[in-house]
């Protein structure tokens, strides 16, 4: 078996780092043990009153799996995935370690050369149409994690809902659920406490930049222009917005195209599934500049999540609603030391893990 050296395993750490999260809380931790890393949940980075089961901790969690293994295949290793390999460690996310060597394929470079500028996308999109053959590499890329990316376009049509009236819905469950968290003063407070001020030196949570101002009103679901659903406000202009920032400011276009990822059952291990499936759809698209942006309120509620369900006819269970377009690029999010994300190996501090009620 591949032997790592120090400074690989920090390459492959730091790239399974720079996965996308919710707010960009970062909840993960990396154990190594030889050449196996471990990829463990920090609960002391749950949203504990927006997250209340984990779930989104979770999906965080995949998408930093996907980094490992991606990060192993930067090194022309090829990556061994155990997923929930312990199940009296709740924490315990999977092992990844080499089991041979073979060069990565042209698909595989495109993915590592996407990491540095990959971001999830907050505001208008510049001009430009998504490729349809694009669209259909993602949906492949997602089936290969074991999730599904159905096109809302591809949802009305096998709902029987006109397209107009499906997006109008659709708008409508997102503004519902933002106002059902925005009524909550416990969510509120927990993610202003993920928004950092302007000059912040934080290496976390979402920069005031990030956030901004929103364009205009845009007209969801109308006659030839796609549907922009609202984008989340974070508790600072006190109700979720259409647009925001972003690499494109006001006067940018809607999105391409919205979709629905979402897996064929609902326990922990499809919440990584889902995780692995955003983060390498997402780096297949920002190879080709074209960003997804989230719009989670919905899918953060059981109740709204099933309702999402019903209204596109989905047999699986929707985990994340996303919208693609292309923009320019933008600042990249901070991200934290490997000192602060590295436990138990070399003296590092230890994580306290205690299961999720």
């Amino acid at each position: 078996m591949p032997t790592l050296t120090q400074a690989e395993t920090a390459t492959v750490i730091a790239m399974a780092a720079r996965a996308p999260s919710l707010h960009n809380t970062q909840p993960w931790q990396f154990r190594v043990s030889g050449d196996v890393i471990e990829l463990r949940a920090d609960p002391d980075r749950m949203l504990r009153h927006l997250d209340k089961h984990g779930r989104e901790l979770m999906i965080s969690c995949g998408a930093a799996l996907f980094g490992l293994r991606l990060g192993y295949r930067s090194l022309g290793l090829l990556p061994v995935t155990e997923l929930l390999p312990d199940p009296a460690e709740p924490w315990l996310v999977g092992r990844v370690w080499p089991g041979g060597r073979a060069a990565m394929n042209k698909a595989e470079a495109e993915l590592v050369a996407a990491v540095p500028h990959r971001h999830t996308h907050r505001g208008p999109f510049a001009p430009g149409e998504v490729a349809g053959r694009l669209l259909a590499a993602l949906a492949d890329d997602a089936a290969a994690e074991g999730a599904e990316l159905l096109l809302v376009d591809q949802a009305d049509a096998e709902a029987g809902i006109a397209e107009a009236a499906l997006a109008d819905q659709l708008v409508g469950l997102v503004d519902a659920a933002a106002a059902e968290q925005r009524s909550d003063p416990d969510i509120v407070a927990e993610l202003r406490r993920w928004v950092r001020p302007p000059g912040s030196r934080a290496r976390d949570g979402v920069p005031a930049w990030a956030i901004g101002q929103p364009p205009g009103e845009p007209v969801p679901g109308s006659a030839g222009r796609p549907l922009w659903l609202p984008q989340r406000d974070f508790g600072q202009r006190g109700g979720d917005a259409p647009g925001g920032p972003g690499g494109d400011g006001p006067g940018g276009v809607a999105p391409s195209a919205t979709a629905v990822l979402s897996t064929a059952n609902d326990a922990p291990a499809d919440w990584l599934r889902s995780g692995q499936a955003l983060h390498r759809l997402s780096l297949r698209a920002a190879a080709r500049w074209v960003f997804a942006s989230l719009q989670s309120q919905p899918t953060e509620s059981p109740r709204y999540r099933q309702d999402v369900r019903d209204l596109l006819g989905l047999s699986g269970h929707p985990q994340l609603l996303l919208q693609f377009g292309r923009s320019n690029t933008a600042p990249a999010t901070p991200r934290r030391p490997q000192l602060e994300l590295r436990t138990g190996d070399g003296g590092l501090r230890p994580l306290v893990c205690a299961h999720a009620g």
